[in-house]
């Protein structure tokens, strides 16, 4: 028996499953914490040093004799983070994050630099947005210039993990497409942008490799640091996004993901690159040979959670609260923006309560308008999606969120798709563990595709099929043309 295992470091916490892809069947899970910066400026940020730790922190939870059997690793990571290294592989100074909020400067610069957004758009398929890696490498040119005369590597997160285990400095195509600094379309490096930020910029990008070769294989260093066998394949692996649409089975046209976390996605497969004039949609590729366009939000489950901690409610009674709350909230519409905003592209944007009157501020009516906005983050993207030609099916929801049923309904209508959840919880890690496997295989001269692989291994919960409700999902248009109300109005103030 051999196992394949799948790391997923987000942005709260570490987690690794341990799969038997014989019988079908998870050995193990193991979770360590990660804390975070954050400063009113909109600094998000987290020291490398805390994602070793916490990668020790599983393995040495999970029995050895089960980590024995380990064959093959894969590795998911939270998207955009910039993990600077010296010459010999040390982290210079913490990790800017997907969240960070503070390069809005740069992004204009860089905007401005490249000729404009649609100078960009042709150059590589992407804004230059907040949340992406190429301003956060120009902000640190800018604020810390004796901490950039000694930069020699540029990560990302699941790169570094993929370094701790290898010694190797390399990437993937899903999440490189994600540092703003990638042509999406041929699959490269662009010098051209790189060389707006430094001209030896180029040389301090990993070297890139399809999503299913292998990153390397466990060096001794790492066999010792964290208990596991020496030689195991770790394969390429991929952004946290891009590992979740394999572990929910999103690797064909038609379907989509909604993670419903601390930050919202809604991404689908495309068999050829998806580049929205708007912006709204990023054009990713993803990590199994084709495309992923995604809308990202950094604030879904963030107001449902800041309600909640506010009223001192349990999860369990603010899903009841919001449940005796009509469609709608009786007009009370939450703007969850305490993140600042990728999408819209709000980075000084700010959350509020509006609509608010002596009869309709309540309890019932805050938890439910906290909890409907992150769906009408989410119904941005489907409206991009939707413009751009591609014709959805249904929508497959992971995160958090998934676990509420009401959330699962509001998806339903918001979006009047059918909505089902996938029977492993953890979607990045369980589509690192499945990514692994077609990476060992593939090495072992089986050339099965990633769409087989899913079909044998990524279940769906019995039972979990929501169908939108037709007179729910007319409530709803009314319920987000109010929303979107109060977004076009406000949005002006944080621009």
């Amino acid at each position: 028996m051999y196992s394949v295992c799948g790391i997923d470091l987000g942005t709260q916490s570490c987690k690794i499953i341990l799969y038997d892809p014989g019988a079908k069947r998870i050995l193990a899970k193991a979770q360590a914490p990660l804390d975070i910066i954050a400063e009113n400026n909109g600094t998000r940020e987290q020291k490398a040093e805390w994602y070793e730790a916490a990668l020790a922190d599983c393995f040495a939870a999970i029995d050895p004799g089960l980590r024995a059997t380990i064959a093959a690793i894969g590795v998911s990571g939270q998207q955009h983070g910039f993990v600077p290294l010296d010459a010999e592989g040390k982290a210079i100074r913490p990790v800017k994050l997907w969240n960070d909020t503070s390069t809005a400067v740069e992004c204009a610069e860089l905007t401005s630099s490249a000729g404009g957004q649609a100078a960009l758009l042709a150059e590589t398929g992407l804004l230059m947005l907040p949340g992406y890696t190429a301003p956060k490498i120009l902000w640190l040119k800018k604020h810390e210039p004796q901490a950039y005369a000694r930069l020699r590597h540029v990560l990302l997160p699941h790169d570094y993990v993929n370094f701790l285990l290898t010694s190797n400095y390399v990437t993937e195509y899903g999440d490189a497409s994600g540092t703003a600094l990638f042509d999406v379309r041929v699959r490269r490096w662009s010098r051209r942008i790189s060389d707006l930020i430094d001209p030896q910029l180029i040389d301090f990008l990993p070297s890139l490799i399809g999503p299913d070769k292998p990153a390397g294989r466990v060096s001794a260093k790492a066999a010792q640091r964290f208990g596991i066998p020496e030689g195991a394949l770790v394969a390429a692996g991929g952004g946290d996004n891009m590992m979740s649409a394999i572990g929910t089975g999103t690797v064909r046209d038609g379907f989509l993901t909604m993670s419903l976390g601390t930050s919202g996605t809604l991404y689908g497969y495309s068999d050829r690159p998806v580049v929205d004039p708007e912006g709204n949609l990023a054009a990713f590729c993803s990590s199994t040979g084709g495309w992923l366009p995604l809308l990202c939000t950094m604030n879904c489950t963030v107001a449902s959670e800041q309600v909640r901690a506010l009223l001192g409610m349990s999860i369990e009674e603010l899903n009841a609260r919001a449940e005796a709350a009509p469609i709608g909230a009786e007009g009370l519409v939450v703007l969850p923006f305490f993140n600042g905003e990728r999408i819209p592209n709000l980075p000084n944007g700010r959350a509020s309560i509006n609509g608010a009157t002596a009869a309709n501020f309540s309890k019932e009516n805050l938890a439910r308008a906290a909890m409907e906005a992150a769906i009408f983050g989410m119904r941005i993207g489907l409206e991009s999606f939707r413009k751009l030609g591609f014709a959805a099916q249904e929508i497959r929801l992971a995160g958090g969120g998934a676990k509420s049923r009401l959330w699962r309904q509001i998806a339903a209508n918001v979006t009047g798709l059918p909505v089902r959840v996938p029977e492993e919880e953890e979607a990045a890690a369980f589509g690192a563990a499945i990514q692994a496997l077609w990476c060992f295989e593939q090495a072992s001269g089986k050339k099965k595709g990633i769409e087989e692989l899913v079909d044998e291994h990524v279940a769906l919960r019995d039972g979990s099929t929501v169908e939108p409700e037709p007179e729910s999902v007319a409530r709803y248009e009314e319920a987000y043309a109010n929303y979107s109300k109060y977004l076009a109005a406000l949005s002006l103030l944080y621009r």
